[in-house]
């Protein structure tokens, strides 16, 4: 039968161990994620504005 102390010992590990290793990756995950999501907009505000300057140029030359 187990005892009150080993109860509690076993609780603790489990409770306060430092297995979140898992919880990293998450984090990992979402933060790859927002770099992805900020490096789409940039690219797409950037597109768009080259592209009304290659507009304006062609049309000044044209």
């Amino acid at each position: 039968m187990i005892t009150t102390y080993e109860f509690l010992t076993t609780w603790m590990r489990a409770r306060f161990s430092d297995s979140d290793r898992g919880a990293a990756l998450i984090e990992y995950a979402l933060l790859v994620a927002l770099i992805a999501v900020v490096c789409i907009i940039a690219i797409t505000a950037l597109g768009n504005n080259a592209d009304s300057k290659f507009s304006e140029v062609s049309s000044s030359l044209g």
